[in-house]
Order: structure tokens, then sequence, then C-alpha cells
């Protein structure tokens, strides 16, 4: 447990070092690798977060999808149950904060998505290794969710991001692609 702390940190502050020009460049490559890809080209229902602080910039490959006709779905989380659902969003005034500053759906107003109709899931993390090993953020959710998925799984991350001997546990499910500023890695 405290080596995989020890490795976010050391991760998240490699983050904090790119420039703003530099985030947006490699944000901009990841989603023209993401979006050229079979496992995009191929979904019809993408799952995906609502990036914040220096995490790969989602939100144009969001616009991107709803340009291309593709329904985009966010997870919704619940601490208090550590349970996970996906909510279909058609803009962004769909979501709200909520805590930590995350942005997720508001369930007032989107409706809850079932697993079985998501084709990808874009699956975050802090770090990964070029075999779909991931090491999250700590909460457990995608993993727990992807135990009884059977759609496609990748990763968006930087190329600061990919370590090696990412720790392992028993439940942890790696996912099927890794989608970097400069390449695509298939595991």
């Amino acid at each position: 447990m405290h080596e995989k702390k020890e490795l976010r940190s050391l991760v998240k502050s490699k983050l904090t070092k790119m420039s703003t020009e530099e985030y947006k460049s490699k944000s901009d490559k990841i989603k023209e690798h993401l979006c050229s890809t079979a496992l995009w080209k191929e979904a019809n229902t993408i799952a995906i977060t609502i990036s914040k602080g220096n995490e790969v910039n989602t939100y144009e490959i969001i616009e991107r999808a709803w340009e291309e006709g593709k329904t985009i779905v966010a997870p919704k989380t619940y601490p208090e149950t550590s349970e996970m659902v996906f909510f279909q969003i058609n803009d962004f005034n769909d979501l709200e904060s909520t805590y930590f500053q995350l942005k997720e759906p508001n369930v007032q107003v989107c409706l809850p998505y079932e697993r079985d109709r998501i084709d990808l899931i874009i699956v975050p993390g802090v770090a990964f290794d070029t075999s779909g090993n991931r090491l999250g953020y700590g909460g457990g959710y995608y993993d727990r969710y992807l135990v009884d998925y059977q759609g496609h799984t990748c990763a968006l991350a930087f190329e600061q991001q990919l370590i090696h001997g990412i720790p392992l546990e028993p439940f942890d499910i790696p996912v099927q692609m890794i989608v970097t500023e400069d390449r695509v890695y298939v595991s």
C-alpha cells in the first residue's frame, strides 16, 4: 500500500512539471491517436471520465465523440457504497461538481446506462505499464466495475505516466490498450 502511495505521488509530481502548451499539445496528440484506433471507430457508446487537473484532457475527446454521433456516458461514484454507475450525458451542462471537485453526471437530469450497452470504457489511472496494468486513484471503482464487463477497455496517458513495476493485486484488471502522445500500446 505504501509503495502505491509513493508511486502516485511520484507520477503526479512529474505531471505538474508540464507547461500549459506541452499539456495541450500532448492531449491533442492523444486524442488524435485514440480517434484513429479501431476500438474508437467501432464503438457506439463510450464511457469516459471528465478530466481535471493534469489528467489527459477528455473534454475535446467527448466533443469529438458527439460530433461523430457517439453516445457518451460518464461515471457517478457513490463513496458510501463504493459503487459506480455510468449515466448518459448529452452536453457538459449535464454535469455537476461533487467531492474532490470531480465533475459527474447530475442524476436529476441524466439516465443511467447499462454496462452491457457500453462498447468502450476509457479507464482512468495515475500510472501504467505497457502491458496494460494500471495504478488507479485508490478507490477500486473501476476494478470492481470491470469484473462483469465484456466490452473493450483502454486508458489515456502521457508518456511520463508509463512506469515499470506497477504493484499488482489479484483483483487488478488490465486495460487492452494504452494511448499516449507518442504511440498506442496494445496488451
